[in-house]
């Protein structure tokens, strides 16, 4: 696929890793989906790892500061907006907390990090020199991101009061789309999940679900869902790395 050279507002468009062991994260992920880690230095003794797929920006890692103990590994989700003030602002209108108020990041862009009402994380991001990933929706590259939470209803009335989301409601799962496009989704977390709280996850492409699980698990990691088909849309997995961050994965089915 081309490279990726914008991103609509709205849209999705990066994913990021804190972890509590950056260099087994790069060796794990490298293995895995085949990315090329390049360290960047942001500040004494801190370094942003950008994950590469044949030269174009896919992902990040960074490792947990010391200020953010107690913050169990994860993947973060980037939302794209015109203005991150402006969807900061309406992120508190709508009940949520702005936990880092919007800020500059050097001249690649601004961003804040928010929490929906129900408890759920997810950052905005403002481009300027940088639009985020340079892939998406294609193999080894994010494809799409899942919101699983407590309450649907509360949910779709908080997000759509902060981004252009129009819902796509059906019994089982709810479709977000931008300009007629899907570009995430969100379903309830159900009691036999045990005590999960509601989270954002990111979903990467694949050839193989199968092969890329038995990957997982031969690395370290492991499955919090084995792969599993959903009826015309593809074979997918929730896998977790060697640190318990958790993602998914999906091999699409063909469309006809």
């Amino acid at each position: 696929m081309p490279e990726v050279t914008k991103h609509e507002p709205g849209a999705f468009s990066w994913v990021e890793l804190a972890t509590n062991d950056a260099a087994a994260a790069k060796k794990f992920y490298q293995s895995l989906f085949g990315w090329d880690p390049v360290d960047q230095p942001t500040g004494p003794d801190m370094v942003y790892t950008l994950f590469k797929k044949n030269g174009k920006d896919a992902a990040a890692v960074y490792q947990i500061r010391p200020d953010q103990k107690g913050m169990p590994p994860n993947w973060g989700i980037y939302v794209t907006v015109a203005s991150a003030d402006d969807a900061a602002r309406k992120a508190k209108d709508a009940g949520g907390k702005v936990l880092m108020e919007p800020f500059d990041v050097m001249t690649l862009g601004r961003m804040a990090v928010i929490q929906d009402p129900q408890g759920a994380f997810f950052s905005v991001w403002q481009p300027r020199g940088s639009i985020g990933a340079q892939v998406w929706g294609e193999t080894n590259a994010a494809c799409w991101c899942e919101l699983q939470t407590t309450d649907t209803d509360a949910a779709q009335k908080f997000y759509t009061a902060v981004f252009p989301w129009k819902p796509n409601v059906s019994p089982q799962y709810t479709e977000w789309h931008v300009n007629g496009k899907g570009v995430g989704g969100m379903m309830k977390i159900a009691p036999e999940w045990g005590p999960v709280p509601p989270h954002w996850t990111p979903y990467f492409q694949v050839d193989d679900t199968d092969a890329i699980f038995a990957k997982t698990k031969s690395l370290g990691g492991g499955a919090h869902l084995p792969p599993m088909d959903f009826p015309d849309v593809g074979r997918f997995a929730i896998l977790h790395d060697g640190q318990g961050a958790s993602f998914a994965v999906i091999k699409l089915a063909p469309r006809g």
